[in-house]
């Protein structure tokens, strides 16, 4: 497909790797997206509580994505932005090569080494000490694969990498460093204390600037290999504060609800709010001298791609579709605890697992698919009273945010309106294409991270108290046994 384009007009190109796939955009200065594409990515899980993924399929997915792209908007795009997945360790010797497999933010093996670092993370970075940040990863590392960490020089995190292969420069930015635990988040700057508890140093850490500030300039081999022209890079962000810049959530009260394979309620904020002891985090934002709180479920929309192949539907579409045609009363349905990767807010509990609880003979598959939605609801409610304070509504992005049976059931089940804007699918990619113009330019963050038109809004409806104390309750009486799993 081609586009005719203005000679004037700017184009900004936005990357994001996920867990499971690489999405890139191209956005115009109006905020609108001109074309979007994306390469699927795999998650190896060798063991249990293992999840890992090779930086070179990250690379070879990021080059199918942005390739994929028309090749005119391509030769015009003016700066790009890097957003991803948070908490990964990409481990690199003194030449750059990757060690081993990135260890991803869903991986639980390092659970055993969270309380050493338990009471230097709350003073020093505000935030618990969770299996699925990069620190503890480290030290199981040096313990397991020690050779391994001996030889590690640098410890990137997953967008950063990319940075690296397209640049040469090691740098990251505030708001993915956050969740390294790594970082002194009040002061935006590396913790002496936290690399020294695990083994590492300053030297191993990457450059920090802000998101909105430029990292690098493509190489030219790579501006070639791509289809692009030489251009700065932004800082960029972790994919849930790139996720906030694409939905205009910049200020304090503005919050969003992420449903991708994790779900994620953001609440931007103009001060650090720790608040380690609900299991909510509190991180750097994407721009200058702003934080958000965040609340984390390990699996969200991934339970429902999990469910719909287990009851034997040919897809998500096909699963929502007789979800919503069930007549089943909501008092009937089994409970589901969403815990599939174990669970951060408010557990913080790697051994925690997926339950489907109360079948009878009369429980089908789409009882079970209307089980899963309401459960991962549930457990964003969880987060959501975990915070320190309410938001008043909520923009909705991610790929699991098209369903307006699920919208409802989520509006209902967090008793908050629920706004639908457009492009929310690729909303850390919108992110991203942000931040590359804010690097590149000197317009305004009012100007650029304005909030996508609104498409749709759910406001809550009736729900069932009851359900939802019988769920934690539900979470409560297993918990002792799921370690035995």
């Amino acid at each position: 497909m081609s586009f005719s384009i203005g000679a004037r007009e700017l184009m900004w190109l936005g990357i994001d790797l996920g867990t499971s796939a690489v999405k890139s955009v191209i956005v115009d200065d109006a905020g609108r997206v001109l074309a979007e594409n994306s390469s699927t990515l795999g998650v190896q899980r060798p063991k249990p509580l293992w999840s890992e993924q090779s930086p070179a399929d990250w690379w070879a997915a990021t080059k199918a994505s942005v390739l994929g792209l028309p090749k005119n908007l391509r030769a015009s795009v003016r700066g790009i932005g890097l957003s991803g997945q948070m908490h990964g360790a990409v481990l690199l010797d003194h030449a750059d090569n990757v060690l081993r497999p990135a260890i991803l933010w869903n991986d639980g093996r390092s659970a055993p080494y969270c309380d050493g670092l338990a009471p230097l993370a709350r003073k020093h970075t505000g935030n618990l000490a969770m299996a699925g940040f990069t620190a503890p990863k480290l030290l199981w590392v040096r313990e397991q694969e020690p050779d391994v960490f001996a030889a590690t020089r640098t410890v990137l995190l997953p967008k950063d990498y990319l940075r690296l292969i397209l640049t040469g420069e090691k740098v990251s930015e505030m708001s993915d460093a956050s969740g390294s635990l790594w970082l002194d988040i009040a002061q935006r700057r590396w913790s002496a204390e936290m690399l020294t508890a695990t083994g590492l140093n300053e030297s191993q850490m990457p450059t920090l600037i802000e998101g909105s500030e430029v990292s690098g300039t493509v190489r030219s081999a790579i501006a070639d290999e791509l289809g692009i022209p030489v251009v700065p890079v932004a800082g960029g962000a972790g994919d849930q504060a790139a996720g906030a810049i694409g939905a205009g959530v910049t200020e304090p009260r503005q919050a969003f609800l992420s449903l991708g394979t994790s779900g994620v309620v953001f609440a931007a904020s103009d001060g650090f709010q720790p608040a380690p002891e609900n299991g909510v985090h509190a991180f750097c934002h994407a721009l200058p001298d702003r934080w958000h709180s965040m609340t984390v479920m390990l699996s969200a929309a991934a339970c429902l791609d999990w469910a719909a192949k287990l009851t034997g539907f040919a897809d998500v579409p096909g699963a929502l579709e007789a979800a919503a045609k069930s007549s089943t009363p909501s008092s009937k349905l089994p409970l589901f605890l969403p815990y599939l990767t174990g669970e951060r807010t408010p557990h913080n509990d790697v051994f925690a697992k997926g339950v489907f609880f109360g079948m009878t003979q009369e429980t089908g598959p789409a009882e079970l698919i209307r089980s899963t939605l309401e459960g991962v609801a549930f457990g964003l409610r969880d987060g959501l009273d975990a915070m320190q304070s309410r938001p008043e509504q909520l923009s909705v992005i991610g790929g699991g945010s098209r369903s307006e049976y699920w919208a409802q059931i989520l509006a209902d089940t967090l008793g908050l309106p629920l706004i639908y804007r457009d492009g929310a699918s690729f909303g850390p990619a919108n992110g991203a294409a942000r931040l590359a113009r804010l690097a590149a330019t000197h317009d305004k963050v009012a100007d650029v991270c304005v909030q996508p038109p609104e498409l749709a809004r759910f406001e809550p409806q009736q729900f069932d108290e009851d359900r939802l104390t019988r769920f934690r309750s539900l979470y409560t009486t297993l918990k002792s046994s799921f370690g035995e799993f």
